[in-house]
């Protein structure tokens, strides 16, 4: 069963309209929801009536995350002014950090007990 109800938030002058689908409608409409994200018109998802989490565009995506402005070093350190605690210089966390390539995971691997026998 589909609701709909008025955004609290607002892209610039207009209020946006969402919609929520359970897991199993979204699951059932997702090429449609997609092309509704990319349009502007965020998509909730409930799981057993709660709100579970929000599709919205790659472009969305990357503005909110610009506009958060805060990498995981920068959550780190704001965590770490706000309770204190333990005691450790901004060298010693920043020396946390590996230096060299990361591995970008495939996704799509399959995991070792999924690979066939021979």
């Amino acid at each position: 069963m589909m609701a709909m109800w008025i955004a609290m938030s607002h892209r610039g002058d207009a209020v946006m309209k969402e919609r929520e689908y359970s897991v199993a409608e979204a699951r059932d409409k997702l090429p449609s929801l997609v092309h509704e994200a990319e349009r502007g018109r965020p998509v909730r998802i409930t799981r057993r009536g709660k709100r579970a989490a929000v599709l919205i565009s790659e472009a969305e995506f990357r503005r909110s995350h610009r506009a958060s402005g805060r990498g995981l070093g920068d959550a780190i350190l704001a965590w770490r002014s706000r309770y204190g605690g333990v005691e450790l210089s901004d060298q010693e966390v920043g020396g946390w950090r590996a230096r060299g390539n990361a591995r970008i995971p495939d996704l799509c691997e399959r995991a070792p007990r999924d690979r066939p026998r021979s």
